[in-house]
């Protein structure tokens, strides 16, 4: 009866935006989560470019955990369309083209005469995911690239180029060795030079900058939090390995959006077609039952991040969690039915 009648205090039945967004049921929602050890996290919501909410939730329930507002979270995968905006920032400066292939640049990768720069950003290059080897992510400790390479070339290619979509950390692999070839520079510095300083953002960095105050990341098992062994992100730059806040994340994607980043042709070109395509060229198409957001996930060893944008109402979401025991697709889609009157189940406690 308890969870019945907080579910009817988190919503109201309508099916738009309502211009306002409602604090009091975000908390609710948040402190639900927090009391009942469901998740740890952050939560940082921007309505036509202000942040109007946000908040960390659950890290009360931490062991020893010592953090503040500007503690940040690996943000995973969400890397990704950092590094496919820097592509696209050469491609406006005529530094590279869409159709430019593999092979201009590691010709011994199979099939790389085929793969072109756009299957690398669209994940249609048939090519793997060197992070996990044997069925499990073997990256928990600081691997020689050789290595990397090696386990590239016995991996291969599934598919022929454009064939169909299948994610590929390996494509964002070498996107960003690239993107160091082009700007003669370390990806952590272009970065630093290209987003972080134009931004202004204080709490956004890739792991080779040696970002401090970082959420360590936790599973939930025996009735409480425990920290696990994360991968060593510097294994995956570019891919997976920078750290953020939430308000950071947002204040990204709101630029990029406001065509401050790059041009307005470019990010047309890295949205996915909707009707004909989920994935994008570096983001990723989202529908919650009509609502239409763009955007991007990401997933360490145990860390989760969305970060996403609507284009409609000017707002975006950037979740971010060191532990979770509720998947993250239903942690998000529960937040954007809160901000717009939409009625959903709360999170089953086990």
């Amino acid at each position: 009866m308890k969870i019945n009648l907080l579910a009817v205090l988190l919503f109201i039945s309508t099916n738009v935006f309502s211009q306002t967004i409602d604090d009091r049921k975000i908390d609710n929602y948040l402190n639900y989560i927090e009391s009942n050890n469901l998740g740890i996290g952050g939560l940082s919501i921007f309505k036509d470019g202000k942040e109007v909410y946000r908040k960390n939730f659950g890290q009360k329930n931490l062991p020893n955990e010592i953090h503040n507002s500007d503690t940040k979270y690996q943000v995973g995968s969400v890397t990704k369309m950092v590094t496919a905006t820097l592509i696209f920032r050469l491609i406006e400066d005529g530094k590279l083209k869409m159709d430019d292939k593999l092979s201009d640049f590691y010709p011994e990768i199979p099939n790389s005469k085929k793969i072109t720069i756009k299957n690398l950003l669209e994940h249609t290059s048939g090519l793997g995911s060197y992070v996990v080897k044997d069925g499990e992510i073997w990256i928990t400790k600081k691997i020689p690239e050789k290595e990397i390479f090696d386990l590239i070339m016995q991996q291969g290619v599934s598919f022929e180029p454009n064939e169909k979509v299948a994610y590929s950390n390996t494509a964002y692999f070498f996107l960003t060795k690239i993107i160091e070839k082009k700007y003669k520079s370390a990806f952590h510095k272009i970065v630093a030079s290209e987003i972080v300083l134009p931004l202004r953002l204080k709490n956004f960095a890739s792991i080779k900058s040696n970002p401090t105050n970082v959420f360590k990341s936790y599973h939930y098992e025996n009735n409480a939090w425990t920290v696990v062994k994360e991968m060593d992100f510097s294994n995956i730059v570019g891919v997976g390995d920078i750290s953020s806040t939430p308000k950071d994340l947002n204040i990204f994607i709101g630029n990029l959006f406001d065509h401050k980043i790059i041009k307005k042709e470019s990010l047309d070109a890295m949205l996915p077609k909707i009707g004909s395509e989920t994935w994008g060229r570096g983001i990723e198409l989202w529908n919650f039952d009509g609502i239409k957001f763009y955007g991007h996930r990401g997933g360490t060893v145990a860390s989760r991040a969305i970060l996403l944008y609507n284009k409609e109402a000017n707002i975006s979401i950037s979740y971010n969690s060191n532990g979770q025991r509720i998947p993250p697709d239903e942690f998000i889609r529960n937040v954007v039915y809160l901000i717009y009157g939409k009625e959903f189940k709360l999170p089953e406690i086990k």
